[in-house]
């Protein structure tokens, strides 16, 4: 029955992390032959720079033509794969971003919620009347202040040049 309609695969789909891993070693491997194809361009040169015009050296330019454009193919991948790489973490910042978000309007949602309720439970008239006894309150306690502040046996009438005689015949 499998060979008609084929077996469903069992594996998971690899996650954007996987893929930029994989991807990420893809770009290491690729890069290892980049360095392997430097060193054999280097040998080539040195061989060239050694030998007479000729077609012994024709054949090593033309190997080392060779290993030039398969290095420029294989640096063409790794800026292929480092691009793509860029855009799955690009991507994988935005997901990220966008999870911090709704949790931060979740959050809002529920403080919301809870400061409607609290403020349900608050009653603008009892706290003005609150505030109008506070009021009183302090009222009457500027009273008591200013009667037990009171000075006893000094004219109201007294000035400062009284003042200032007084403490002259005293001294």
């Amino acid at each position: 029955m499998n060979r008609l309609f084929g077996s469903s695969s069992s594996k998971p789909k690899p996650s954007l992390a996987d893929a930029i891993a994989s991807t990420d070693l893809r770009i290491d491997s690729i890069e290892v032959k980049v360095r392997k194809l430097d060193a054999e361009l280097t040998k080539y040169r040195d061989q060239m720079r050694k030998m007479r015009d000729g077609p012994g050296k024709n054949a090593v330019q033309q190997r080392a033509l060779r290993v030039l454009k398969q290095k420029k193919l294989y640096e063409s991948q790794i800026a292929q794969l480092q691009q793509q790489s860029f855009n799955m973490e690009q991507t994988t910042m935005t997901t990220e971003n966008l999870r911090s978000t709704m949790a931060t309007v979740d959050a809002m949602r529920i403080a919301n919620k809870e400061m409607k309720k609290q403020y349900g439970k608050i009653d603008i008239d009892k706290i003005e009347a609150m505030h109008d006894d506070m009021a009183d309150l302090m009222e009457a306690a500027n009273e008591v202040q200013e009667s037990m502040s009171r000075a006893y046996g000094v004219p109201d009438e007294l000035d400062e040049a009284d003042l200032e005689a007084v403490t002259l015949h005293v001294a």
